[in-house]
């Protein structure tokens, strides 16, 4: 008789359980049918304060690696000592990239055969003073700079222009939510969770396409500041909101 109790009183336990079970399954299901998403994005626009440059230089064919290295090291000293010149702080000047390569020709007569050395070498430099931009290229340049490229612009601190983009962002997109609830007669209650995606947007401009009169390639002529204008950056946030469907 014991032991009929314990068994009828195991399957009422495991009954109640999947009566639970089943009840947490179906809220959870009708929770989730019972929401409705909406993104909304905003965008705001402001002037690049920091512009971003990378440049460097190659040397020709050298004899040996020592020369290699030698050639490289005084023209970018002297690259690195005109841009401090020009105002660009020590903490903003970044070596980006070394390399001392062996040089090879092949013929058919000798096959592979080491004809020197050459060294590539680059630098980052961050200038925060946006009028300055067209005399580091040319004054880089005239010390030997020959890879000069891959400018951007950017905004140092953007965290009250994200809070902007954010704003109107959730503006639109609570907009958004109550003309598609009224077209489709939803009645819309709380907002449940919000999620965020920003798109920092970095404008990106090469060598090439920078207005410039560089003269001719190799000269040790003094070479014209190229013009170089930053536009204006675009921050960008997308929000999604849930809301619950009454």
């Amino acid at each position: 008789m014991q032991k009929t109790y314990v068994y009828l009183t195991t399957l009422g336990v495991l009954a109640v359980a999947a009566i639970v079970i089943v009840a947490l399954v179906m809220t959870n299901k009708t929770n989730e049918q019972d929401r409705f998403s909406v993104t909304g994005s905003g965008t705001v626009y402001a002037k690049a304060d920091i512009a971003n440059l990378e440049v460097g230089l190659r040397t020709g064919v050298k004899a040996t690696a020592a020369e290699a290295t030698k050639d490289s090291t005084d023209k970018m000293n002297g690259i690195i000592g005109a841009v401090k010149t020009l105002g660009v702080e020590e903490k903003d000047i970044k070596t980006s990239g070394y390399s001392l390569n062996p040089v090879y020709n092949w013929t058919e007569n000798k096959g592979q055969e080491l004809t020197g050395y050459e060294v590539t070498q680059n630098v980052s430099l961050k200038i925060r003073d946006l009028n300055i931009i067209g005399d580091v290229i040319a004054k880089t340049t005239e010390k030997g700079a020959n890879q000069v490229g891959n400018i951007s612009f950017t905004i140092d601190d953007e965290y009250e222009l994200k809070n902007q983009a954010r704003e109107l962002a959730i503006e639109k997109a609570k907009e958004k939510a109550m003309m598609i609830a009224e077209q489709a007669d939803m009645k819309l209650g709380e907002v449940k969770s919000v999620y965020e995606n920003s798109q920092p947007m970095i404008s990106p401009m090469s060598y090439s396409n920078a207005k410039m009169d560089l003269g001719v390639g190799g000269s040790t002529m003094e070479l014209s500041a190229p013009s170089i204008q930053s536009g204006q950056n675009e921050i960008k946030v997308e929000v999604t909101l849930v809301y619950e469907v009454k």
